[in-house]
């Protein structure tokens, strides 16, 4: 299976949490023609009235004022962007192998789109983040590996 595990730098801005306010921070990047390819917006737990917004990629001088305007920084959590070519229990090989190696995982936002899996790990440290690149990338072709026949044996 090939796959591709990459640290990234999230973008983060802390907002209230009110109707529009998602909209207000992403205006600027838009207006800038700024591509994001990760969204993740959501209401801070035990901060009544708080959400925060994360996004990727933010590069380039055009992109960074953009995201500044929108009340954006970088953010100081370490995160591993997944992506490559979906297969049944993915997500479920990835998170046990990271788990059996002792390392925490601070969250996890996972897609699939047409047969692709893509996913955001993040961590508490660098350290953590930097060990999961090889466990992430061992979890994945360990399932690659798979005979045919177990393979279609675990889809029934």
């Amino acid at each position: 299976m090939a796959i591709s595990v990459k640290p990234i730098a999230l973008w983060r801005r802390e907002i209230q949490d009110r109707p529009g306010a998602l909209a207000e921070s992403l205006a600027p990047l838009a207006d800038a023609s700024v591509n994001v390819t990760i969204l993740m917006a959501y209401r801070i737990p035990g901060q009544a009235g708080h959400g925060a917004v994360e996004l990727f990629p933010v590069s380039g001088k055009r992109a960074t004022a953009a995201a500044e305007r929108g009340g954006f920084s970088a953010s100081s959590i370490p995160a591993l962007l997944v992506e490559g070519d979906d297969s049944p229990g993915l997500g479920s090989r990835l998170s046990r192998a990271i788990a059996e190696t002792g390392i925490n995982l601070d969250f996890v936002v996972a897609q699939v789109v047409a047969r692709r899996y893509s996913a955001v790990f993040g961590f508490g440290d660098e350290e953590s983040a930097r060990r999961a690149v090889a466990v992430i990338k061992k979890a994945a072709s360990a399932g690659a590996r798979r005979p045919a026949a177990a393979r279609s044996s675990k889809r029934r």
